[in-house]
């Protein structure tokens, strides 16, 4: 059985694989792989299992959901047969379904491999924040969504938010947080504060986190090679009607990505891992809003894709109703909901992201709900995906 929380999760399997997959590209080849018991047998153990796991648990619940309905409908009819029976019955059936038998496995490699084939060698870029950064348990599902991803091939850059640790660890200090316009007031000690929280803790774990799992990672600031060359960023302010601008300190933007020293460093194998901190003309630091950050690497990569880990599932057109589920969104439709009021809050930024990252070179991005576990394979590696992509 195959553990990646024990490390065992060997590059020697990866390169298997890819050698597996790729040494035909008629995708009738892929049905062959799947048949390879011993190959899929070690494919297709408790890691494949525990990334997939909830599509079986879907399964199981819609085999009980439909269950019940019958149940309901022969109650009449069989009013001989006790509620404990039909319970027990329906036990059998859902536990059936909730593991894997062979063929289940063979049709989960046959849905992922064709993804896994387009998206070697590509570019995504990962905007790791929300839930999935301070759940521990999600913090370990999304560390083993991004070496599975390294490991068929695909090249990852993630970039980090930090927004509760950084007011954590202020009030720990005895520092009080300000927002203006949802941006954090940030003087010169805050920023100082922010910066160390941001490259010193967070981005060192990620590296460490990832590194435990076979990978090369290695952490950055955008002071680093003046990744991020960036400016102040003025508040905008509604006071009585009027419109202003107001210095919040040093709240930054991006003016320039010097994109390089990341191409190079995924040139060597290496995971990117990216604190929003940029650098000013004189040397300054300014912290940036780390959705922007992504969305400026994704374009200065030309990546395949801009992932952007949320607590929200996506885009709703009417969010009280569930049913409204935006899964694809064109930018001229992006930008029609933003202005229609369709889209609005904290959801804003957020799409504005996509389409900045769009504008900017990257093929596609989506918005994703990190506090599912495994989210972002699940969105890459099956048809349907689970957020509102953004193209």
């Amino acid at each position: 059985m195959i553990d990646i929380n024990e490390e065992t999760l060997q590059k020697e399997l990866a390169d298997r694989l890819l050698k597996k997959i790729f040494a035909d590209d008629n995708l009738e080849n892929f049905k062959n792989i799947a048949s390879d018991k011993n190959f899929l047998n070690d494919l297709t153990s408790e890691l494949i299992e525990k990334i997939f796991s909830n599509i079986a648990e879907k399964k199981s619940s819609d085999a009980e959901e439909n269950f019940s309905v019958a149940e309901k409908n022969s109650v009449a009819e069989e009013k001989n047969i006790s509620e404990t029976e039909k319970a027990i019955s329906a036990e059998e059936n859902i536990i059936g379904k909730k593991f894997f038998n062979e063929n289940d496995k063979a049709e989960i490699l046959i849905e992922a491999l064709p993804f896994i084939q387009k998206f070697y060698g590509k570019k995504i870029v990962i905007k790791y924040g929300g839930n999935a950064m301070i759940n521990d348990e999600l913090k370990e599902k999304v560390m083993q969504d991004v070496a599975l991803m390294k490991f068929v091939g695909i090249n990852v850059v993630i970039v980090h938010g930090g927004g509760p640790e950084i007011t954590g660890f202020l009030k720990k200090l005895g520092k009080k947080s300000s927002f203006v316009s949802g941006l954090r007031v940030t003087d010169e000690e805050t920023v100082e504060i922010a910066e160390m929280v941001l490259d010193g803790k967070i981005n060192s774990e990620i590296v460490t986190l990832l590194n435990r799992r076979g990978l090369r990672a290695v952490g950055l600031s955008g002071k680093d090679a003046e990744l991020i060359q960036a400016e102040k960023k003025l508040a905008t302010v509604y006071e009585d009607g009027q419109k202003s601008k107001v210095d919040i300190g040093y709240v930054g933007k991006s003016k320039k990505i010097n994109i390089q020293i990341v191409k190079d460093l995924i040139s060597q194998n290496y995971v990117p891992v990216i604190a929003p901190i940029g650098v000013g003309e004189d040397g300054e630091s300014y912290n940036i809003n780390a959705d922007y950050v992504a969305a400026d690497i994704a374009g200065a990569l030309q990546a395949e894709k801009l992932l952007l880990l949320t607590d929200t599932e996506g885009v709703y057109k009417n969010f009280e109703d569930k049913s409204s589920f935006i899964s694809t969104l064109t930018a001229a439709e992006a930008k029609d909901f933003i202005k229609t009021g369709i889209i609005s809050g904290g959801m804003i930024p957020k799409v504005e992201a996509c389409l900045r990252a769009l504008q900017n070179g990257a093929n596609k991005a989506h918005i994703i709900d990190g506090r599912l576990p495994h989210s972002i394979i699940l969105e890459l590696f099956t048809a349907q995906g689970i957020g509102t992509q953004v193209e």
